[in-house]
């Protein structure tokens, strides 16, 4: 199974790369988003350890299950060869309608096929009040004229 675009990036591929994952992590669709790792896939998530397309999935379905109402921007912040720096920010409540901006990095390392074989996440929560939220389209899929991270000041 390929999944274009393929290593090495250039900027235009790069920029392709983290958008199609800001999108199938907005489908907040766990079998979906699993698919872009490799079987083996490793990952940290803030301090939980994970491998394999079955362990994402399943972290995947507890993370939406927590975080409500989800909507996610990725950046570019730096690519090389098969390697790719994101900065994103998300936004959700949980249960009880405490809402929270979520800030990280990640790092992702994809072999031949595109597939993602290593990805390193760190992540922050910090609690907002809802009329402190930037994103406001309907579920799903950021619209393409919405403002990303660096136009909305993230």
């Amino acid at each position: 199974m390929s999944r274009p675009p393929l290593p090495p990036f250039t900027p235009e591929t790069a920029a392709q790369k983290a958008r199609l994952a800001e999108d199938a992590w907005n489908s907040r669709d766990p079998a979906r988003v699993a698919l872009a790792y490799t079987e083996d896939s490793r990952w940290r998530n803030r301090s939980e350890f994970l491998q394999g397309r079955a362990a994402i999935e399943a972290f995947l379905t507890r993370k939406w299950r927590r975080e409500l109402d989800y909507r996610l921007i990725k950046e570019v912040w730096a690519f090389a060869d098969n390697r790719i720096a994101v900065r994103f920010a998300y936004e959700w409540h949980d249960d009880s309608g405490q809402w929270y901006r979520s800030y990280g990095n990640e790092n992702w390392e994809f072999d031949e096929a595109g597939l993602m074989r290593r990805r390193i996440a760190s992540i922050n929560d910090l609690p907002i009040a809802a009329e402190e939220r930037l994103f406001h389209w309907p579920l799903g899929r950021r619209p393409d004229d919405h403002p990303g991270l660096s136009a909305l000041g993230l």
